[in-house]
């Protein structure tokens, strides 16, 4: 059986609920959905692609926690309140992994568990 490890970064913001940042097991490191959300204040920060690139820094430093980095992504799922900001997050998605391609999916839902997100992602990636 393997070792469950419980994330926690404290470059992340604070979970809103009652669940690690992230858990690494058998090689992974499964992160919870995150919102665009400032760690100095705990805050969310304005706009679709402020929040995104936010999302991205807070996975990196969970990422980072467990001795990995986005390069090592192999899927992402992105929770949009509004598809119509599918293009706006793309563009700063593509930004920030480059050429990285992990494996996405990408829906709308109808509300988020943070007042104010426009967006939320989780995040799977190989372990370092």
């Amino acid at each position: 059986m393997s070792m469950l490890k419980i994330i926690t970064a404290p470059g992340a913001p604070q979970p809103i609920g009652p669940y690690a940042h992230a858990i690494q097991a058998n090689g992974f490191v499964f992160c919870s959905g995150i919102a665009g959300v400032d760690p100095t204040n705990q805050a969310l920060v304005d706009g679709l692609e402020n929040q995104t690139r936010q999302i991205l820094r807070n996975l990196q430093a969970i990422l980072a926690e467990a001795g990995s980095d986005l390069a090592h992504a192999v899927q992402v799922s992105v929770y949009l309140k509004d598809m119509g900001d599918f293009a706006r997050m793309n563009a700063v998605y593509e930004k920030l992994f480059g050429a990285h391609r992990p494996a996405r999916t990408c829906v709308e839902v109808s509300n988020l568990a943070k007042p104010g997100a426009l967006i939320v992602m989780d995040l799977i990636a190989l372990a370092g």
